[in-house]
C-alpha cells in the first residue's frame, strides 16, 4: 500500500549536528530493564525499533562512574573501555537498519544510591540520598565538579568510538546531576555554581561545551532538560526559569530533547493524561531556538504527530511508550498501514519492569523483551507446521491474542465467546473512569482477526462442557482452549486473609464485578440497588471497598462510586492506596485525585468481621481496631479462574477421542488470574509454542551469561 500524502512531513530528514535523521520518528532514551546486565536481548530489542522506522533508536539512561550507579536497577553502563563492547552490540543493530543511534550518558548525583559501588554519593550540596536510603551526599568540592566534567567528556569519548552518532548531556526528571545544579531546592551553594541562575547553569553548560569540543565533529550533542516541573516546592517553570535556560543555550546544543518532570509526570498514565499533554509546557522551546526539537506525549495518532510538525510545536516526533507498543509504528504509517498500529494504552505497565527490576513489558506487545531470549520478532511469527485447527472458548483478552496469533501462523480457529461482546474483563473495565484507552487491546485484536479468513468468532455461545466437545467435532478442532478469565471473590479471601471472612448478611458484601454492571434505574439506597446487565452499579449512601489487591481497581471503582453519588471510604492493609501503582508512576496521582472526590482513606487496617451491620477493622499490628457502618462493602481481594469448564472437560477425557479431540488447555486469567498484559503475554506465548516440540526439562528460553 501508499502511503497517505498527508503524513509525507513526517518522513522529512532532520539535520542534528553532524549526523542526519532518515525521517522525524525519534526514539528517545528509556528503560526497558535489559541494559548492561543483558546486552544482547538490548541490543535486539533496539535493533527492532530501528527495522521497524525509527530514524532515531536511544538507550536509556547510561552511567558514567560507580560514584553514580543505579542497583539494583538496570541502566546502562559505561563506565570503562570494558563496557564498550557490550554497548557496541546496540550500535551494530540500530545501524543494520540506517537508524542514529544515541546515547544518554548521565552521573546522577544524590539521585544515585550506589549500592554495588558503596561509595559515597555526592551531589550539588550536602543532601539527602533519594529513595529513602539512610544516607545522605556530599556537597561537591570544584575538584569533584572538574572530576565529573571529566568522566562525562571521557564517557562521550567512548561513545564516539563505539559508534553512537548522537550524545546526550542529560539534565531532567530531577534525576541528573546538572539538572541538581540548576534547582534552586537542591542547590544550596554559594560559589559560582550557586545562587543566581546564570551561575546554576555553568555546569549545563559546560558539560555541553565538552562534548562538543569532544565529540561534536563526529556527533550531534542532545540537550534533555526538563522545561516544566510540575510539583513542589522552588520548581523551575516553563513561565520562568525552565524558559530562561532555554534562552541562555538556545544554539549550544544541536538538539534540545524536551518534557516535564518528574518521571510520573513525563509519563502520566492514560488515566491521568491526554495524547500531546506535554505541548502547553514545551511548545515555546521552538520560539527561542533554530536547533531541532523533539518531545514526547504519547503520540499514537499520525494525525497529531502531523499536527505538531506543522503547527511548530516539534520537529522530531518523540516516543518511549508507543515505541514500546509497536516497534513498527513509523513503517506502518509508510506503508499506507496506520490502522494496523498497535496503539499504546498507556498504562505504564511498562515502566513496571524498571521500578521492579525485571525486563520490560508490555501490555499491548507481547513480544517486547522477548526479542533474543525467545527469537519473538513483533510482525513476524512461524508459518503452521500442521493443519490442526483449534476451538477457543473465551474471546477476552488471553483468547483473542492467541486466536490472532495462531490465525497468523495459518491455523483454522474459532472463538466461541459467551457475552455479547468480546472482550472480557478489558471490555468491562474499560467502562470506568480514566480507562476507555484500554478498549484499544480489544480494537486493534479484532480488527485483525476480521483480516483472517482462517478465523471466525462467535459471541451469545454460552457452552457446557458437552456442547463444547460436540462443536468440537463438528469443526474438527483437534485442540480445545479455555480462555474463560477469572471472577472476582465477595468472601474476603485475598493477601491478607487465607480464609473466608466471618460475615453475616447485615452489610451487603460486592465485588468489582457487580459494580461494573449497570442499573435499570438509580436506587435511592445501597440496599435497594441490584445490578443489572450492561454498565456500573450505581449506588448512594455510604460504601466502603476494602483494597487487598493495591493495583489500580479499588480506586476506579471508588470513583466510580462517587460519581453515582456515594460516599466512599477506601480501607487497604498498606501504608498507602494502590501501593502497586507506585510501579506504574501513578499512586500520587491516584491519591491526589481520592483526596479530591472526598474519598475516606483509612490505611494499615484489614477488615475483622462483618457483623451486625458493621464492619469491624483491626490495624495490621493487631492491637487497634474500630468499626464502620457502609450499607455495602465492595471486595477487591483475589480472583478465582472460571475453571469449572476445564474441569469438567478432564472429566469426560474418555469421549475426547469420539469427539477427535486431543488436548484441553487454559491459559489466562482461567489458568492465573493476573494482570491484563500478563494474559496477552499468555495467549501469545500459547500460539508461539503450538504445535511445537516441548523439552521438559529444558530451559524454554536462550539466556546471557556474566563473563568468566
Amino acid at each position: 500500500m501508499r502511503r497517505d500524502p498527508r503524513y509525507d512531513i513526517l518522513f522529512e530528514p532532520v539535520k542534528i549536528g553532524p549526523v542526519t535523521s532518515r525521517n522525524r520518528f525519534y526514539q528517545v532514551p528509556h528503560c526497558n530493564g535489559l541494559g548492561h546486565v543483558y546486552p544482547r536481548a538490548e541490543a535486539r530489542q533496539r535493533g527492532i525499533k530501528a527495522e521497524g522506522g525509527w530514524g532515531v533508536v536511544s538507550t536509556q539512561e547510561v552511567e558514567i562512574h560507580p560514584s553514580s550507579e543505579w542497583s539494583p536497577y538496570i541502566e546502562g553502563r559505561l563506565w570503562d573501555a570494558g563496557d564498550m563492547k557490550r554497548l557496541r552490540l546496540m550500535v551494530d543493530a540500530v545501524h543494520e537498519h540506517g537508524a542514529l543511534a544515541a546515547i544518554e550518558i548521565t552521573h546522577n548525583g544524590h539521585a544515585s544510591g550506589n549500592r554495588y559501588s558503596r561509595l559515597p554519593a555526592m551531589g550539588v550540596s550536602g543532601i539527602m540520598v533519594d529513595g529513602y536510603e539512610p544516607s545522605q551526599a556530599y556537597a561537591m568540592t570544584r575538584r569533584d565538579i572538574a572530576k565529573v566534567r571529566e568522566w562525562h567528556r571521557q564517557a562521550a569519548l567512548r561513545a564516539r568510538d563505539i559508534g553512537f552518532d548522537i550524545v546526550y548531556v542529560y539534565a531532567a526528571h530531577d534525576l541528573a546531576l546538572p539538572f541538581h545544579f540548576l534547582s534552586r531546592r537542591h542547590n544550596q551553594r554559594t560559589d559560582e555554581y550557586g545562587g543566581s541562575l546564570e551561575n546554576r547553569v555553568r555546569l549545563l553548560r559546560e558539560l555541553v561545551q565538552d562534548s562538543k569540543a569532544a565529540v561534536g565533529d563526529r556527533c550531534g550533542i542532545a540537550l534533555r532538560f526538563t522545561v516544566h516541573e510540575m510539583a513542589g516546592e522552588d520548581r523551575i517553570t516553563a513561565q520562568d526559569e525552565g524558559r530562561e535556560v532555554v534562552q541562555m543555550l538556545a544554539e549550544l546544543p544541536d538538539l534540545w530533547d524536551v518534557n516535564v518532570s518528574d518521571w510520573s509526570y513525563d509519563s502520566a498514565s492514560a488515566r491521568f493524561s491526554e495524547e500531546g499533554f506535554q505541548e502547553p509546557y514545551t511548545a515555546f522551546v521552538k520560539q527561542v531556538t533554530n536547533k531541532p526539537v523533539v518531545g514526547v506525549g504519547r503520540f499514537t495518532s499520525p494525525e497529531t504527530m502531523v499536527s505538531q510538525i506543522e503547527r511548530g510545536v516539534l520537529d522530531l516526533i518523540g516516543a518511549a511508550r508507543p515505541s514500546i507498543a509497536d516497534p513498527f509504528l513509523p513503517a506502518k504509517i509508510e506503508r499506507g498501514r496506520a490502522d494496523d498500529i498497535r496503539e499504546c494504552i498507556g498504562c505504564n505497565i511498562c515502566a513496571s519492569g524498571d521500578m521492579t527490576v525485571r525486563p520490560i513489558r508490555c501490555t499491548q506487545n507481547p513480544t517486547v523483551g522477548e526479542e533474543y531470549r525467545r527469537d519473538w520478532h513483533p510482525q513476524k511469527i512461524a508459518a503452521a507446521t500442521s493443519d490442526a485447527a483449534l476451538l477457543m472458548v473465551g474471546g477476552g483478552a488471553a483468547g483473542l491474542e492467541a486466536a490472532m496469533s495462531l490465525g497468523q501462523r495459518g491455523y483454522r480457529v474459532t472463538v466461541a465467546e459467551a457475552a455479547a461482546q468480546f472482550g472480557g474483563r478489558v471490555w468491562r473495565e474499560s467502562n470506568l473512569p480514566g480507562l476507555s484507552s484500554w478498549r484499544r487491546v480489544l480494537d486493534y485484536r479484532l480488527a485483525q482477526l476480521q483480516k483472517l479468513p482462517n478465523v471466525q468468532s462467535f459471541t451469545h455461545s454460552e457452552l457446557e462442557a458437552e456442547q463444547i466437545l460436540q462443536f468440537a467435532n463438528e469443526l474438527q478442532a483437534a485442540h480445545i482452549v479455555l480462555a474463560t478469565g477469572a471472577k472476582w471473590t465477595r468472601d474476603g479471601v485475598g493477601r491478607s486473609h487465607h480464609k473466608p471472612l466471618p460475615h453475616d448478611d447485615s452489610v451487603r458484601l460486592l465485588t468489582p464485578d457487580d459494580i461494573m454492571r449497570a442499573p435499570t434505574s438509580t436506587p435511592k439506597s445501597v440496599a435497594d440497588a441490584k445490578p443489572a446487565a450492561d454498565g456500573a452499579l450505581a449506588m448512594r449512601g455510604e460504601v466502603m471497598i476494602y483494597d487487598d489487591d493495591h493495583y489500580y481497581m479499588a480506586s476506579v471503582i471508588a470513583e466510580k462510586l462517587v460519581a453515582g453519588g456515594a460516599q466512599v471510604t477506601l480501607v487497604t492493609p498498606a501504608a498507602e492506596v494502590a501501593v502497586w501503582t507506585r510501579n506504574t508512576l501513578e499512586q500520587e496521582h491516584i491519591e491526589n485525585r481520592l483526596r479530591e472526590l472526598g474519598v475516606t482513606i483509612i490505611e494499615r487496617h484489614k477488615i475483622h468481621q462483618v457483623r451486625a451491620k458493621q464492619v469491624t477493622l483491626q490495624h495490621v499490628s493487631g492491637k487497634q481496631t474500630c468499626a464502620l457502618t457502609p450499607a455495602a462493602v465492595v471486595m477487591v481481594t483475589a480472583r478465582r479462574p472460571c475453571e469449572s469448564l476445564y474441569w469438567a472437560l478432564h472429566a469426560q477425557q474418555s469421549q475426547w477421542a469420539t469427539a477427535g479431540v486431543q488436548s484441553v488447555s487454559r491459559i489466562g486469567d482461567c489458568l492465573a488470574p493476573g494482570t491484563i498484559a500478563a494474559a496477552v503475554y499468555e495467549g501469545h506465548r500459547f500460539a508461539r509454542e503450538f504445535d511445537g516440540a516441548v523439552e521438559v526439562d529444558a530451559v524454554p528460553f536462550k539466556r546471557e551469561y556474566v563473563e568468566v
